[in-house]
């Protein structure tokens, strides 16, 4: 039986791998802007700002996804998990701004339309 050194690996196993895998270039980035998409989507008409980072983090999430498949041995899976949580964040609170947006436009545009009824409440 012969030796091998104790940092060799056996033949046939995964020889493409490399050696230090990386993580996703933009996968905290998706992870916070889908965060962030959550937080803004309650304050009226500042959920647009929610409805735009859940959009910028949908778009981005989707080429990380795209580059960790095109080379799965490259990138960590902890970072794959990042883009799936913050593209799920991003995809709540994308809903929720969208309707809490539609919202508050619906109760200024009620407020507006009583305004010349105010004056004749003396």
């Amino acid at each position: 039986m012969e030796e091998q050194p104790f940092n060799a690996r056996p033949s046939g196993e995964m020889q493409n791998k490399p050696e230090f895998q990386q993580n996703l270039p933009n996968s905290n980035t998706i992870l916070v802007l889908g965060i962030l998409s959550i937080v803004f989507c309650w304050w009226r008409l500042f959920s647009l700002i929610g409805i735009i980072m859940g959009i910028i983090t949908i778009i981005l999430s989707r080429k990380e996804t795209a580059l960790y498949y095109s080379s799965p041995g490259q990138f960590t899976v902890s970072s794959l998990n990042n883009v799936k949580t913050g593209r799920t964040c991003a995809i709540i609170g994308l809903i929720i701004s969208i309707i809490i947006f539609i919202l508050a436009g619906l109760l200024m545009i009620g407020f507006l339309a009583t305004f010349p009824f105010w004056g004749m409440l003396k």
